[in-house]
């Protein structure tokens, strides 16, 4: 047993820092561990992660919040997928959802027989068979059931909130459980001597700040873990080309998804989120093929309703430090790594990252096998997210018509990472997925975007042949109307939201005209 209380120091406040102070707070009894967060007002966060995936649920839960309540204060909507527009031609739209493309039969996932179906003249809609995906399209919503038999326990669900607000929500949970939150900009970054760790932190007001752990969440700058531990940065710009983001919010207006909107543009994508009191939107975009001033234009010009504030700029490259973790110092969220939020998943990597640190926590002599094995988790979950993006874009079938500044050209011309280059071929044989021990995207997920951008197998999986064709189609019909009745009976997503969360001071009902 420890005489004293491993000393952790968190920099950076943001979703990044308080998740992980929240965490900690909630995960480590005060004699074991005394967390404390420095953050400095003057200096401002990203704060336009709006959409997140399920497994937000999960550390919500962890900490045992009030689902409701954080849902009025954060103004939050529930979120089922992500409706994906253009990104195979112009028209094409498709829905990643949290959930499957129908239960499987016989063992044998449904996807399988809907490829034998096709092969031999059936071509129905996949996404029909999707419980989440047909009630995203319906504008439906209720939570999934505990029976596992029902097509209602077929998905999960995230949220779509306002980042700031959470963090804030989060920073007042963590103060009440007691955490020491210090305002303070930090000046100078004192290391040790004998083996270059991190010894302290000295603030302007000229408090130094000691610690055995320290947690870099200090966004792009990496003040600890880029500029001074000096860990290198592994650039993805040459598939990953987006640089720029403009983001701005508008008037609640047009449908109340539950879903998250992302729509392919001359030189990137636009995203849309409606909240309970607006809706966020923003265009990631490529320097190298547009100029600011035109990514402004378009963003502006496809927004639902009357915009609150000029378009805010955010500047960024993808890419990750080589380790997260090295000597005493832990790198979470944007300090990190980067990659564009095309898939929801800057918060998750935020999440995942502090959880892990939980998992492998060390005294305060830390040990290099735990380290490697932070880092080698880390790298898994960063290159097969950054494997899913590329493929977005790499699957794009876009003619030169539609596609004005060569972006699209150039992505799908690009040499993709021999990583992906494998779960493409491999899905391309017979439609199967490789299932991961570790990393974010599962099977579903893949499935959604290569059918959705017309990336179809060559053949299907022969345990299909062990039921007939027709009794094979009947079992898919039923699942077909399993679906479209259990969708009918749901309420609406904004009548589910204004009985469970609804924060009258949002206004939604009123912004939201005929919701």
């Amino acid at each position: 047993m420890q005489k004293d209380p491993i000393r952790i120091v968190i920099l950076g406040g943001g979703t990044a820092g308080w998740m992980t102070a929240a965490g900690f707070i909630k995960g480590f009894k005060p004699e074991f561990a005394s967390v404390r967060l420095i953050e400095s007002d003057e200096i401002g966060t990203v704060g336009v992660g709006e959409a997140t995936l399920p497994q937000l649920k999960s550390f919500n839960d962890f900490l045992g919040l009030n689902e409701p309540e954080f849902m009025r204060d954060t103004n939050a909507t529930f979120k089922l997928g992500i409706d994906f527009r253009n990104w195979g031609r112009e028209g094409d739209s498709y829905i990643h959802p949290f959930g499957i493309h129908g239960q499987a039969i016989n063992g044998v996932p449904l996807f399988q027989y809907w490829l034998k179906a096709r092969a031999n003249g059936h071509d129905s809609d996949l996404e029909s068979y999707s419980f989440p995906i047909m009630a995203c399209r319906n504008l439906k919503f209720d939570f999934p059931s505990e029976d596992d038999r029902s097509v209602r326990s077929t998905f999960a669900y995230a949220y779509q909130f306002d980042a700031v607000l959470y963090a804030r929500y989060l920073r007042r949970w963590a103060e009440s459980k007691g955490l020491q939150r210090t305002e303070g900009k930090v000046v100078e970054v004192n290391l040790r001597p004998e083996d270059g760790f991190i010894r302290s932190l000295t603030l302007a007001s000229g408090e130094v700040v000691e610690g055995d752990l320290f947690i870099d969440c200090s966004g792009f700058r990496s003040l600890l873990l880029g500029q001074t531990l000096k860990v290198p940065w592994e650039d993805w710009t040459p598939w990953l080309p987006c640089d720029r983001a403009l983001a701005v919010p508008c008037d609640r207006a047009g449908d109340f998804t539950p879903y998250t909107r992302a729509t392919a543009r001359e030189a990137g994508w636009t995203w849309r989120i409606p909240l309970q009191h607006r809706t966020g939107n923003g265009y990631v975009f490529s320097s190298r093929f547009t100029t600011e001033d035109r990514a402004a234009e378009v963003l502006l010009a496809g927004l639902d309703g009357k915009a609150q504030a000029e378009p805010r700029l955010i500047k960024f490259a993808a890419g990750r430090r080589k380790q997260s973790w090295y000597k005493n110092c832990i790198a979470i969220g944007l300090a990190s790594g980067f990659l564009e939020p095309l898939e929801s998943t800057s918060i998750y990597l935020a999440q995942m990252a502090s959880d892990f640190v939980m998992r492998l926590f060390p005294g305060k002599d830390i040990d290099p096998k735990l380290v490697a094995e932070f880092n080698r988790t880390i790298d898994i979950e960063y290159d097969r997210v950054r494997d899913f993006l590329i493929l977005h874009y790499h699957a794009n079938q876009k003619p030169a018509e539609e596609d004005p500044t060569g972006l699209w050209r150039y992505v799908r011309e690009m040499t993709v990472p021999d990583t992906l280059i494998e779960k493409m071929e491999t899905f391309k044989h017979r439609g199967h997925i490789h299932r991961y021990r570790d990393g974010l995207f599962a099977p579903p997920s893949w499935i959604a975007v290569y059918t959705g951008q017309n990336i179809l197998p060559r053949n299907y999986d022969r345990q299909v042949d062990n039921m007939s064709t027709e009794a094979m189609l009947e079992k898919m019909r039923e699942m077909q109307e399993r679906v479209a009745v259990n969708v009918e009976g749901l309420p609406t997503h904004a009548d589910f939201l204004r009985d469970y969360c609804f924060d009258p001071s949002a206004k939604m009902m009123q912004e939201a005209g005929n919701v």
